[in-house]
């Protein structure tokens, strides 16, 4: 083979859609953009949910109840097979994870899931446990303790 002879897989590589090029090429005369108006002409973009000046739908409709998004805590997840660069026996709380790079980002609290293997014994502390990395911290000889530190302390930057 040589590089002459290199050519694209089949149906990589698409035919530039050539408008206005005649009424039987399915896009001549007005070019796939509809009929006149301000859609039809070139630079036109009109922002989504816009109606012509009539009030928007999402306007229109009524906004009542209480969202509880807001007040939500929101989890950073630390697998268990991420544990496995701290030394054996060593104890690992939030703020070990931190330094090591493996919480990043704004969050309330850390919790530990159960994807990978564990290999050394260490002590957790985090704020959750999913029942599978509890089990597996447990099997390898390590302890899990639950931390109970406000939001605002779960932030060390």
């Amino acid at each position: 083979m040589r590089l002459h002879d290199l050519k694209p897989r089949p149906g990589a590589k698409h035919r530039r859609k050539r408008l206005g090029q005649g009424e039987s090429s399915g896009l001549g005369k007005t070019s796939g953009r509809g009929g006149k108006g301000q859609t039809a002409r070139s630079g036109s973009s009109i922002r989504i949910g816009f109606e012509g000046g009539q009030m928007p739908l999402i306007r229109r409709m009524p906004k009542r109840g209480f969202n509880n998004a807001r007040f939500k805590t929101v989890y950073l997840g630390v697998n268990v097979a991420d544990l496995n660069q701290f030394d054996d026996g060593a104890r690992v709380d939030v703020v070990t994870i931190q330094a090591a790079g493996l919480a990043n980002g704004q969050y309330d609290g850390i919790k530990i899931l159960g994807t990978g293997e564990l290999k050394k014994k260490l002590t957790v502390s985090a704020h959750a446990f999913s029942a599978a990395a509890r089990q597996k911290i447990e099997s390898a000889g390590g302890a899990c303790e639950v931390s109970t530190r406000t939001k605002t302390e779960a932030q060390v930057k």
